[in-house]
Protein backbone atom coordinates (compact mmCIF):
# COMPACT_ATOMS: atom_id res chain seq x y z
CA UNK A 1 0.00 0.00 0.00
CA UNK A 2 1.31 3.32 -0.25
CA UNK A 3 2.69 4.90 2.67
CA UNK A 4 1.00 8.10 1.82
CA UNK A 5 -2.22 6.59 1.91
CA UNK A 6 -4.88 5.64 4.55
CA UNK A 7 -7.73 3.42 4.05
CA UNK A 8 -10.01 5.41 3.05
CA UNK A 9 -14.22 4.48 3.40
CA UNK A 10 -17.08 6.08 0.86
CA UNK A 11 -17.63 8.91 3.75
CA UNK A 12 -14.00 9.99 4.38
CA UNK A 13 -14.57 13.06 2.88
CA UNK A 14 -13.25 17.08 4.35
CA UNK A 15 -15.73 19.41 3.36
CA UNK A 16 -15.38 23.46 4.97
CA UNK A 17 -17.75 23.74 7.82
CA UNK A 18 -21.24 23.65 6.40
CA UNK A 19 -22.77 27.39 5.40
CA UNK A 20 -26.09 28.30 6.83
CA UNK A 21 -28.61 30.13 4.12
CA UNK A 22 -28.81 33.82 4.45
CA UNK A 23 -31.40 35.72 3.15
CA UNK A 24 -30.60 39.36 1.89
CA UNK A 25 -32.70 42.19 0.88
CA UNK A 26 -29.44 44.64 -0.17
CA UNK A 27 -28.46 42.98 -3.12
CA UNK A 28 -24.97 44.30 -2.37
CA UNK A 29 -24.67 42.42 0.41
CA UNK A 30 -25.82 38.88 -0.99
CA UNK A 31 -23.05 39.85 -3.40
CA UNK A 32 -20.13 40.20 -0.55
CA UNK A 33 -21.80 36.87 0.86
CA UNK A 34 -21.94 34.96 -2.27
CA UNK A 35 -17.64 36.77 -2.81
CA UNK A 36 -17.09 35.14 0.61
CA UNK A 37 -18.79 31.56 0.56
CA UNK A 38 -16.53 31.25 -2.87
CA UNK A 39 -13.10 32.56 -1.63
CA UNK A 40 -13.52 30.77 1.38
CA UNK A 41 -14.25 26.81 -0.78
CA UNK A 42 -11.97 27.59 -3.58
CA UNK A 43 -9.36 28.40 -1.28
CA UNK A 44 -9.90 25.07 1.20
CA UNK A 45 -9.22 23.03 -2.21
CA UNK A 46 -6.65 24.94 -2.70
CA UNK A 47 -4.55 24.78 0.46
CA UNK A 48 -5.31 21.08 0.80
CA UNK A 49 -3.88 20.11 -3.05
CA UNK A 50 -0.90 22.44 -1.98
CA UNK A 51 -0.20 20.36 1.20
CA UNK A 52 -0.72 17.11 -0.95
CA UNK A 53 1.68 18.44 -3.67
CA UNK A 54 4.44 18.92 -0.85
CA UNK A 55 3.80 15.63 0.56
CA UNK A 56 1.56 15.46 3.06
CA UNK A 57 -0.23 12.30 3.60
CA UNK A 58 -3.81 11.43 1.45
CA UNK A 59 -6.28 11.05 4.58
CA UNK A 60 -9.59 11.72 2.95
CA UNK A 61 -11.27 12.83 -0.03
CA UNK A 62 -11.46 16.76 -0.83
CA UNK A 63 -14.89 19.08 -1.65
CA UNK A 64 -16.24 21.99 -1.61
CA UNK A 65 -19.17 23.37 -3.10
CA UNK A 66 -19.87 26.53 -5.25
CA UNK A 67 -22.35 29.28 -3.75
CA UNK A 68 -25.41 29.62 -4.81
CA UNK A 69 -28.68 32.17 -4.71
CA UNK A 70 -32.47 31.69 -4.90
CA UNK A 71 -35.64 33.74 -4.56
CA UNK A 72 -39.16 32.06 -3.98
CA UNK A 73 -42.24 33.89 -5.23
CA UNK A 74 -45.78 32.69 -4.88
CA UNK A 75 -47.51 35.42 -6.78
CA UNK A 76 -48.31 35.68 -10.86
CA UNK A 77 -48.51 38.81 -10.07
CA UNK A 78 -48.02 41.40 -13.81
CA UNK A 79 -44.28 42.44 -13.87
CA UNK A 80 -42.86 45.64 -16.31
CA UNK A 81 -43.33 43.39 -19.58
CA UNK A 82 -41.28 46.26 -21.48
CA UNK A 83 -38.53 44.34 -19.55
CA UNK A 84 -36.48 41.53 -21.33
CA UNK A 85 -34.97 40.21 -18.16
CA UNK A 86 -34.73 40.95 -14.68
CA UNK A 87 -37.86 38.72 -13.26
CA UNK A 88 -39.78 35.32 -13.42
CA UNK A 89 -43.12 34.51 -14.82
CA UNK A 90 -44.50 31.88 -12.57
CA UNK A 91 -44.35 31.02 -8.75
CA UNK A 92 -41.91 28.78 -7.67
CA UNK A 93 -38.13 28.86 -6.98
CA UNK A 94 -35.70 29.37 -8.72
CA UNK A 95 -31.89 29.33 -8.32
CA UNK A 96 -28.29 29.36 -9.87
CA UNK A 97 -24.89 28.50 -8.72
CA UNK A 98 -22.38 31.35 -9.02
CA UNK A 99 -18.88 31.44 -9.58
CA UNK A 100 -16.21 33.77 -9.63
CA UNK A 101 -18.62 36.13 -8.12
CA UNK A 102 -15.54 39.09 -7.72
CA UNK A 103 -15.50 38.73 -11.46
CA UNK A 104 -19.34 38.98 -11.91
CA UNK A 105 -19.83 41.16 -9.05
CA UNK A 106 -21.89 44.39 -11.24
CA UNK A 107 -23.54 42.20 -13.01
CA UNK A 108 -25.25 40.09 -10.06
CA UNK A 109 -25.87 43.15 -8.35
CA UNK A 110 -27.88 44.25 -11.47
CA UNK A 111 -29.42 40.98 -11.98
CA UNK A 112 -30.69 40.99 -8.03
CA UNK A 113 -31.22 44.53 -8.12
CA UNK A 114 -34.10 43.58 -11.16
CA UNK A 115 -35.52 40.62 -9.19
CA UNK A 116 -35.86 42.09 -5.97
CA UNK A 117 -37.76 44.95 -7.51
CA UNK A 118 -39.69 42.95 -9.64
CA UNK A 119 -40.86 40.50 -6.89
CA UNK A 120 -40.36 42.30 -3.90
CA UNK A 121 -38.56 39.27 -2.31
CA UNK A 122 -35.39 38.51 -0.58
CA UNK A 123 -32.47 36.97 -1.91
CA UNK A 124 -30.89 33.75 -0.48
CA UNK A 125 -27.12 32.85 -0.57
CA UNK A 126 -26.73 29.41 0.69
CA UNK A 127 -23.91 26.80 -0.43
CA UNK A 128 -25.15 24.09 -3.17
CA UNK A 129 -24.57 20.70 -3.94
CA UNK A 130 -22.37 21.17 -6.87
CA UNK A 131 -18.71 20.31 -6.47
CA UNK A 132 -15.84 22.50 -7.42
CA UNK A 133 -13.41 20.86 -9.47
CA UNK A 134 -10.06 21.50 -8.42
CA UNK A 135 -8.84 23.10 -12.11
CA UNK A 136 -11.37 25.47 -11.57
CA UNK A 137 -10.67 27.00 -8.20
CA UNK A 138 -7.40 27.96 -9.17
CA UNK A 139 -8.77 30.10 -12.07
CA UNK A 140 -7.40 30.67 -15.40
CA UNK A 141 -3.89 31.41 -15.89
CA UNK A 142 -2.86 30.06 -12.60
CA UNK A 143 0.47 28.32 -12.60
CA UNK A 144 0.68 24.96 -10.08
CA UNK A 145 3.57 23.89 -8.28
CA UNK A 146 3.72 20.51 -7.60
CA UNK A 147 5.84 17.51 -7.07
CA UNK A 148 6.66 14.96 -10.41
CA UNK A 149 5.25 12.16 -8.09
CA UNK A 150 2.75 14.10 -5.83
CA UNK A 151 -0.16 12.23 -7.34
CA UNK A 152 1.86 9.06 -8.69
CA UNK A 153 0.26 6.53 -7.33
CA UNK A 154 -3.39 7.98 -6.71
CA UNK A 155 -5.58 9.51 -9.72
CA UNK A 156 -6.49 13.01 -9.17
CA UNK A 157 -10.39 12.16 -9.32
CA UNK A 158 -9.76 10.13 -6.14
CA UNK A 159 -8.87 13.09 -3.72
CA UNK A 160 -10.56 15.92 -5.36
CA UNK A 161 -13.56 16.79 -7.78
CA UNK A 162 -12.83 17.28 -11.34
CA UNK A 163 -14.74 18.93 -14.37
CA UNK A 164 -17.91 16.99 -15.18
CA UNK A 165 -18.82 16.88 -18.73
CA UNK A 166 -22.24 15.03 -18.65
CA UNK A 167 -23.57 18.38 -16.51
CA UNK A 168 -21.55 21.03 -18.23
CA UNK A 169 -23.55 22.01 -21.10
CA UNK A 170 -25.89 24.22 -22.78
CA UNK A 171 -29.64 22.71 -21.82
CA UNK A 172 -30.38 25.69 -20.60
CA UNK A 173 -29.57 28.29 -22.51
CA UNK A 174 -31.07 26.09 -25.30
CA UNK A 175 -34.30 25.74 -23.80
CA UNK A 176 -33.61 22.46 -23.12
CA UNK A 177 -33.94 21.84 -19.60
CA UNK A 178 -36.78 20.97 -17.46
CA UNK A 179 -36.45 20.20 -13.70
CA UNK A 180 -37.07 17.23 -12.29
CA UNK A 181 -39.69 16.82 -10.03
CA UNK A 182 -39.49 18.89 -6.48
CA UNK A 183 -36.26 21.14 -7.91
CA UNK A 184 -36.04 24.47 -8.17
CA UNK A 185 -36.20 26.07 -11.73
CA UNK A 186 -33.10 27.53 -13.40
CA UNK A 187 -32.45 31.10 -12.32
CA UNK A 188 -29.69 31.95 -15.24
CA UNK A 189 -28.97 30.62 -18.70
CA UNK A 190 -25.17 29.17 -17.34
CA UNK A 191 -24.00 27.20 -14.28
CA UNK A 192 -21.34 28.03 -12.56
CA UNK A 193 -19.33 25.11 -13.81
CA UNK A 194 -20.62 25.94 -17.06
CA UNK A 195 -18.77 28.99 -16.91
CA UNK A 196 -16.10 28.05 -15.32
CA UNK A 197 -15.19 25.95 -18.32
CA UNK A 198 -15.60 28.90 -20.64
CA UNK A 199 -13.41 30.87 -18.62
CA UNK A 200 -10.88 28.52 -18.97
CA UNK A 201 -11.11 28.02 -22.38
CA UNK A 202 -11.21 31.76 -23.20
CA UNK A 203 -8.22 32.40 -21.69
CA UNK A 204 -6.65 29.48 -23.75
CA UNK A 205 -8.13 30.61 -26.88
CA UNK A 206 -7.13 34.19 -26.73
CA UNK A 207 -4.72 34.82 -24.13
CA UNK A 208 -6.03 37.48 -22.15
CA UNK A 209 -7.74 36.61 -18.44
CA UNK A 210 -11.59 37.10 -19.02
CA UNK A 211 -11.41 40.03 -16.34
CA UNK A 212 -10.51 41.96 -19.35
CA UNK A 213 -13.33 41.61 -21.38
CA UNK A 214 -15.53 44.19 -22.33
CA UNK A 215 -19.57 44.29 -22.74
CA UNK A 216 -18.99 44.93 -26.16
CA UNK A 217 -17.08 42.78 -28.88
CA UNK A 218 -15.90 42.98 -32.36
CA UNK A 219 -15.59 39.59 -34.05
CA UNK A 220 -13.18 39.56 -37.24
CA UNK A 221 -11.77 37.27 -39.54
CA UNK A 222 -8.56 39.29 -41.04
CA UNK A 223 -5.46 40.28 -38.64
CA UNK A 224 -5.63 43.66 -40.75
CA UNK A 225 -8.31 45.15 -38.18
CA UNK A 226 -6.63 44.21 -35.54
CA UNK A 227 -3.37 46.31 -36.85
CA UNK A 228 -5.64 49.15 -37.35
CA UNK A 229 -7.06 48.75 -33.78
CA UNK A 230 -3.93 48.22 -31.90
CA UNK A 231 -2.59 51.17 -33.77
CA UNK A 232 -6.00 53.32 -32.87
CA UNK A 233 -6.14 52.40 -29.14
CA UNK A 234 -2.72 53.04 -28.66
CA UNK A 235 -2.92 56.13 -29.98
CA UNK A 236 -5.76 56.69 -27.46
CA UNK A 237 -3.76 55.71 -24.23
CA UNK A 238 -0.63 58.06 -25.36
CA UNK A 239 -2.86 61.07 -25.61
CA UNK A 240 -4.11 60.12 -21.96
CA UNK A 241 -7.37 57.87 -22.72
CA UNK A 242 -10.27 59.89 -23.96
CA UNK A 243 -13.64 59.10 -23.65
CA UNK A 244 -12.99 57.46 -20.75
CA UNK A 245 -10.80 54.51 -21.95
CA UNK A 246 -9.21 53.18 -18.94
CA UNK A 247 -6.58 50.53 -20.39
CA UNK A 248 -5.18 48.92 -23.47
CA UNK A 249 -4.53 45.31 -22.89
CA UNK A 250 -3.32 42.89 -25.32
CA UNK A 251 -2.37 39.14 -25.92
CA UNK A 252 -0.51 37.68 -22.71
CA UNK A 253 -2.41 40.54 -20.45
CA UNK A 254 0.01 43.13 -21.56
CA UNK A 255 -1.50 46.40 -20.43
CA UNK A 256 -1.00 50.07 -21.31
CA UNK A 257 -1.97 52.29 -19.77
CA UNK A 258 -3.47 56.80 -19.99
CA UNK A 259 -0.78 58.86 -21.11
CA UNK A 260 1.89 56.25 -21.63
CA UNK A 261 3.30 55.28 -25.11
CA UNK A 262 4.23 51.53 -24.32
CA UNK A 263 2.86 48.88 -21.82
CA UNK A 264 3.57 48.70 -18.03
CA UNK A 265 5.64 45.20 -18.64
CA UNK A 266 7.70 44.14 -21.78
CA UNK A 267 5.99 40.50 -21.47
CA UNK A 268 4.57 39.75 -25.50
CA UNK A 269 4.13 36.60 -26.18
CA UNK A 270 6.21 35.13 -28.63
CA UNK A 271 3.96 33.38 -30.55
CA UNK A 272 -0.06 34.48 -30.76
CA UNK A 273 -2.92 32.52 -29.45
CA UNK A 274 -5.42 30.54 -31.87
CA UNK A 275 -7.90 33.44 -31.88
CA UNK A 276 -6.03 36.53 -29.84
CA UNK A 277 -8.15 39.11 -28.23
CA UNK A 278 -7.42 42.77 -27.55
CA UNK A 279 -9.35 44.60 -24.70
CA UNK A 280 -9.66 48.74 -24.71
CA UNK A 281 -10.99 49.15 -21.28
CA UNK A 282 -13.69 51.25 -19.53
CA UNK A 283 -15.10 51.19 -15.84
CA UNK A 284 -17.74 49.18 -15.53
CA UNK A 285 -16.41 46.93 -18.68
CA UNK A 286 -18.02 49.38 -20.89
CA UNK A 287 -15.12 49.29 -23.58
CA UNK A 288 -14.85 47.39 -26.59
CA UNK A 289 -12.98 43.97 -26.65
CA UNK A 290 -11.91 42.94 -30.70
CA UNK A 291 -10.90 39.01 -31.38
CA UNK A 292 -9.52 38.08 -34.12
CA UNK A 293 -11.05 34.48 -34.74
CA UNK A 294 -9.37 33.61 -37.73
CA UNK A 295 -11.54 31.62 -40.75
CA UNK A 296 -14.69 29.36 -40.48
CA UNK A 297 -17.87 28.76 -38.43
CA UNK A 298 -16.04 26.36 -36.19
CA UNK A 299 -13.84 29.04 -35.12
CA UNK A 300 -16.73 31.72 -35.29
CA UNK A 301 -19.01 28.93 -32.73
CA UNK A 302 -16.49 28.27 -30.43
CA UNK A 303 -15.15 31.74 -29.27
CA UNK A 304 -19.05 33.20 -28.74
CA UNK A 305 -19.68 30.15 -26.92
CA UNK A 306 -17.25 31.32 -24.40
CA UNK A 307 -17.57 34.73 -24.68
CA UNK A 308 -21.65 34.26 -24.39
CA UNK A 309 -20.61 33.20 -19.90
CA UNK A 310 -19.69 37.03 -19.83
CA UNK A 311 -22.99 38.38 -20.74
CA UNK A 312 -21.85 40.85 -23.35
CA UNK A 313 -24.20 43.18 -24.19
CA UNK A 314 -23.99 43.11 -28.12
CA UNK A 315 -21.31 41.43 -30.57
CA UNK A 316 -20.59 42.35 -33.93
CA UNK A 317 -18.94 40.87 -37.29
CA UNK A 318 -16.63 43.19 -39.04
CA UNK A 319 -15.18 40.86 -41.97
CA UNK A 320 -14.44 40.73 -45.70
CA UNK A 321 -16.89 38.85 -47.49
CA UNK A 322 -17.84 37.95 -51.44
CA UNK A 323 -20.13 40.04 -53.00
CA UNK A 324 -22.77 38.21 -55.30
CA UNK A 325 -24.57 40.82 -56.84
CA UNK A 326 -23.30 42.33 -59.87
CA UNK A 327 -24.15 45.66 -59.05
CA UNK A 328 -21.86 45.63 -56.32
CA UNK A 329 -18.04 46.69 -56.18
CA UNK A 330 -14.97 45.90 -54.17
CA UNK A 331 -15.13 47.99 -50.96
CA UNK A 332 -18.36 48.17 -50.64
CA UNK A 333 -20.32 47.42 -47.19
CA UNK A 334 -23.27 44.65 -46.84
CA UNK A 335 -25.48 45.18 -43.76
CA UNK A 336 -27.12 41.88 -42.74
CA UNK A 337 -30.76 42.17 -42.62
CA UNK A 338 -30.97 37.77 -42.88
CA UNK A 339 -29.12 35.14 -43.01
CA UNK A 340 -28.51 31.74 -45.00
CA UNK A 341 -27.06 29.12 -42.23
CA UNK A 342 -25.05 26.44 -44.36
CA UNK A 343 -22.18 26.39 -41.61
CA UNK A 344 -24.08 23.18 -40.13
CA UNK A 345 -21.75 23.74 -36.35
CA UNK A 346 -24.58 24.62 -34.86
CA UNK A 347 -27.79 22.35 -36.22
CA UNK A 348 -27.84 20.50 -33.27
CA UNK A 349 -27.96 23.19 -30.81
CA UNK A 350 -30.48 25.92 -33.33
CA UNK A 351 -32.24 23.91 -36.44
CA UNK A 352 -31.63 26.04 -39.55
CA UNK A 353 -35.55 26.05 -39.51
CA UNK A 354 -35.67 28.80 -37.00
CA UNK A 355 -35.10 31.95 -38.20
CA UNK A 356 -32.36 34.36 -36.70
CA UNK A 357 -34.32 38.03 -36.89
CA UNK A 358 -32.54 41.16 -37.73
CA UNK A 359 -32.36 43.62 -34.43
CA UNK A 360 -33.42 47.06 -35.15
CA UNK A 361 -31.59 48.85 -32.64
CA UNK A 362 -28.44 47.01 -33.54
CA UNK A 363 -29.12 47.58 -37.40
CA UNK A 364 -29.96 51.39 -36.84
CA UNK A 365 -26.57 52.20 -35.00
CA UNK A 366 -25.14 50.17 -37.84
CA UNK A 367 -26.49 52.14 -40.54
CA UNK A 368 -25.91 55.66 -38.62
CA UNK A 369 -22.33 54.78 -38.47
CA UNK A 370 -21.57 54.02 -41.81
CA UNK A 371 -23.26 57.51 -42.79
CA UNK A 372 -21.11 59.50 -40.32
CA UNK A 373 -18.10 57.96 -41.31
CA UNK A 374 -18.42 57.99 -44.97
CA UNK A 375 -20.29 61.13 -45.24
CA UNK A 376 -23.03 59.48 -47.73
CA UNK A 377 -26.88 59.83 -46.28
CA UNK A 378 -30.21 59.46 -47.08
CA UNK A 379 -30.33 57.62 -50.75
CA UNK A 380 -26.87 58.12 -51.79
CA UNK A 381 -25.60 55.52 -48.98
CA UNK A 382 -26.57 52.84 -51.20
CA UNK A 383 -24.01 53.75 -53.57
CA UNK A 384 -21.74 52.20 -51.32
CA UNK A 385 -23.85 49.94 -48.47
CA UNK A 386 -26.72 47.58 -49.44
CA UNK A 387 -28.75 45.31 -46.47
CA UNK A 388 -30.04 41.86 -47.67
CA UNK A 389 -29.38 38.10 -46.69
CA UNK A 390 -25.71 36.93 -46.00
CA UNK A 391 -24.80 33.24 -46.44
CA UNK A 392 -22.56 31.35 -44.17
CA UNK A 393 -20.68 28.47 -45.86
CA UNK A 394 -18.34 25.89 -43.58
CA UNK A 395 -16.84 25.13 -47.53
CA UNK A 396 -14.05 28.07 -48.57
CA UNK A 397 -13.90 26.51 -52.14
CA UNK A 398 -16.98 26.16 -52.77
CA UNK A 399 -16.47 27.31 -56.14
CA UNK A 400 -14.61 24.27 -57.12
CA UNK A 401 -17.88 22.65 -57.02
CA UNK A 402 -20.53 22.17 -59.16
CA UNK A 403 -22.04 26.09 -59.11
CA UNK A 404 -25.60 25.29 -59.71
CA UNK A 405 -26.29 24.36 -56.25
CA UNK A 406 -24.49 26.70 -54.03
CA UNK A 407 -25.62 29.49 -56.64
CA UNK A 408 -29.43 28.43 -57.40
CA UNK A 409 -29.52 28.32 -53.16
CA UNK A 410 -28.04 31.66 -52.88
CA UNK A 411 -30.49 33.42 -55.41
CA UNK A 412 -33.28 31.74 -54.07
CA UNK A 413 -32.62 33.49 -50.38
CA UNK A 414 -31.49 36.49 -52.61
CA UNK A 415 -28.17 36.85 -51.10
CA UNK A 416 -25.81 39.50 -51.39
CA UNK A 417 -22.91 38.37 -49.78
CA UNK A 418 -21.14 34.84 -48.69
CA UNK A 419 -19.08 34.86 -45.73
CA UNK A 420 -17.65 31.58 -43.34
CA UNK A 421 -18.50 33.41 -40.22
CA UNK A 422 -21.85 35.74 -39.98
CA UNK A 423 -24.37 33.63 -39.26
CA UNK A 424 -22.78 31.47 -37.12
CA UNK A 425 -22.22 34.67 -34.57
CA UNK A 426 -25.26 35.72 -35.53
CA UNK A 427 -27.17 32.49 -34.25
CA UNK A 428 -25.42 31.96 -31.17
CA UNK A 429 -26.24 35.41 -30.16
CA UNK A 430 -29.70 34.71 -31.03
CA UNK A 431 -29.45 31.24 -29.06
CA UNK A 432 -27.22 32.87 -25.79
CA UNK A 433 -29.97 36.12 -26.37
CA UNK A 434 -26.66 38.56 -26.53
CA UNK A 435 -27.79 41.45 -29.46
CA UNK A 436 -25.89 40.77 -32.33
CA UNK A 437 -25.38 42.17 -36.03
CA UNK A 438 -23.03 41.80 -39.11
CA UNK A 439 -21.31 44.96 -41.21
CA UNK A 440 -18.91 43.22 -44.19
CA UNK A 441 -16.92 44.55 -46.88
CA UNK A 442 -16.88 43.28 -49.99
CA UNK A 443 -13.08 42.31 -51.10
CA UNK A 444 -14.10 40.03 -54.65
CA UNK A 445 -16.58 38.43 -56.57
CA UNK A 446 -16.44 35.22 -57.23
CA UNK A 447 -19.56 34.97 -59.54
CA UNK A 448 -18.49 37.54 -62.16
CA UNK A 449 -14.66 37.01 -62.39
CA UNK A 450 -13.11 39.88 -59.56
CA UNK A 451 -10.37 38.70 -57.67
CA UNK A 452 -7.86 40.45 -56.12
CA UNK A 453 -4.50 40.32 -57.64
CA UNK A 454 -1.79 40.74 -55.07
CA UNK A 455 -1.34 44.91 -55.66
CA UNK A 456 -4.94 45.64 -55.83
CA UNK A 457 -5.50 43.32 -52.36
CA UNK A 458 -2.72 45.20 -50.89
CA UNK A 459 -3.99 48.59 -51.66
CA UNK A 460 -7.79 47.93 -50.62
CA UNK A 461 -6.69 46.97 -47.52
CA UNK A 462 -4.99 50.08 -47.31
CA UNK A 463 -7.78 52.05 -47.71
CA UNK A 464 -10.97 50.31 -46.53
CA UNK A 465 -9.94 48.44 -43.19
CA UNK A 466 -9.70 51.20 -41.00
CA UNK A 467 -13.07 53.22 -42.40
CA UNK A 468 -14.43 49.73 -41.76
CA UNK A 469 -13.20 49.46 -38.27
CA UNK A 470 -14.19 53.47 -37.17
CA UNK A 471 -17.45 52.06 -38.58
CA UNK A 472 -17.72 49.47 -36.38
CA UNK A 473 -16.16 51.30 -32.94
CA UNK A 474 -18.97 53.90 -33.85
CA UNK A 475 -21.48 51.94 -34.14
CA UNK A 476 -20.48 50.21 -30.66
CA UNK A 477 -20.36 53.78 -29.09
CA UNK A 478 -23.98 54.36 -30.23
CA UNK A 479 -24.74 51.28 -28.69
CA UNK A 480 -23.29 51.81 -25.52
CA UNK A 481 -24.67 55.02 -25.32
CA UNK A 482 -28.37 53.05 -25.21
CA UNK A 483 -30.32 52.19 -22.32
CA UNK A 484 -29.34 48.33 -21.42
CA UNK A 485 -33.78 48.01 -21.24
CA UNK A 486 -33.83 49.10 -24.93
CA UNK A 487 -30.52 47.34 -26.19
CA UNK A 488 -31.19 43.59 -24.96
CA UNK A 489 -34.34 43.06 -27.21
CA UNK A 490 -37.09 41.25 -25.98
CA UNK A 491 -37.25 39.13 -29.90
CA UNK A 492 -34.54 37.01 -27.94
CA UNK A 493 -36.56 35.49 -25.41
CA UNK A 494 -38.18 32.58 -25.53
CA UNK A 495 -41.86 31.42 -23.87
CA UNK A 496 -39.80 30.32 -20.55
CA UNK A 497 -37.41 32.43 -19.61
CA UNK A 498 -34.19 33.09 -17.25
CA UNK A 499 -34.45 35.76 -15.18
CA UNK A 500 -30.81 36.93 -15.51
CA UNK A 501 -30.22 38.42 -18.84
Amino acid sequence: MNKRISPLSPLDTSSPPPFQPESFDDPAKAVEALTALYERNTAFLIQNFSELAQGAPISSRYRAFYPQVSIETTSFGHVDSRLSYGHVTAPGIYTTTVTRPKLFKHYLKEQLTLLMKSHNVPVIVSESTTPIPLHFAFGEGAHVEASTNAFIDVPMRDIFDTPDLNTTDDEIANGEYIPPPGEPSPLAPFTAQRIDYSLARLSHYTATHAEHFQNFVLFTNYQFYIDEFCGWARKLMAEGGGDGYTAFVEPGNVVTLPGSNAPETDAALTRLPQMPAYHLKKKGHAGITMINIGVGPSNAKTITDHVAVLRPHAWLMLGHCAGLRNSQRLGDYVLAHAYMREDHVLDDDLPVWVPIPALAEVQVALEAAVAEITGYEGFELKRIMRTGTVGTIDNRNWELRDQRGPVKRLSQARAIALDMESATIAANGFRFRVPYGTLLCVSDKPLHGELKLPGMATAFYRTQVNQHLQIGIRAVQKLAAMPKEALHSRKLRSFFETAFQ
